[in-house]
């Protein structure tokens, strides 16, 4: 048997992830969960952040951001990014992360982070409690530390990826399949 609940947003679990935005005079960083890929080409993605933190209006007066994969090492300072406000304090300094410089957009990327990726706002949905920032990827930075040196392949999967799920923080657990194994052909 089921039980009927009232609705909710049970999707999980969802990246935890650091939103950067701002520019050289200002900038700040917080914690999302209600992010996610939107469409492969263009390149676009989406977060979604209630208008009363302190980011979205650095986010709506600058029409860019860029989100920062988080990784296991880094949970407290993702964690206290998305308790602590930026209009009381310098999360930055306070999480001990620091600032990347930006390639296409004028807001840093977090150093720790093993990708980020650089974001231009192209529409604001509101939607109730959250307004939904719709973007396009105009470039990603990628942590030179997780590149097979052979290959070149970027090794996303062994960087300790964070994600959240219902109120905690889970490490990814081991790889335990591919796309399309299940309809591979055995040799």
């Amino acid at each position: 048997m089921k039980q009927s609940w009232k609705p909710g947003t049970l999707v999980y679990p969802v990246p935890a992830a650091l939103v950067t935005c701002g520019d050289s005079v200002r900038d700040n960083l917080l914690t999302v969960a209600w992010t996610g890929t939107i469409c492969t080409n263009p390149a676009m993605l989406s977060v979604s952040i209630r208008p009363e933190r302190y980011s979205y209006g650095i986010i709506k007066e600058h029409m860019q951001f860029t989100l920062n994969l988080t990784t296991a090492a880094m949970t407290r300072a993702t964690d206290l990014c998305g308790v602590k406000s930026g209009a009381e304090c310098d999360k930055w300094e306070l999480s001990g992360l620091h600032r990347y410089p930006g390639v296409a957009v004028a807001c840093p990327a977090v150093a720790e982070s093993p990708i980020s990726i650089e974001c231009r706002v192209k529409s604001i949905m509101p939607l109730g409690s959250h307004d939904m920032f719709i973007a396009e990827v105009v470039n990603v930075l990628a942590d030179e530390a997780y590149l097979d040196p052979v290959t070149g392949r970027f090794d996303l999967e062994s960087a300790g990826l964070v994600s959240y799920s219902h109120g905690a923080y889970y490490a990814q657990g081991p790889k335990i399949g591919t796309f399309g194994f299940s309809v591979k052909k055995k040799k």
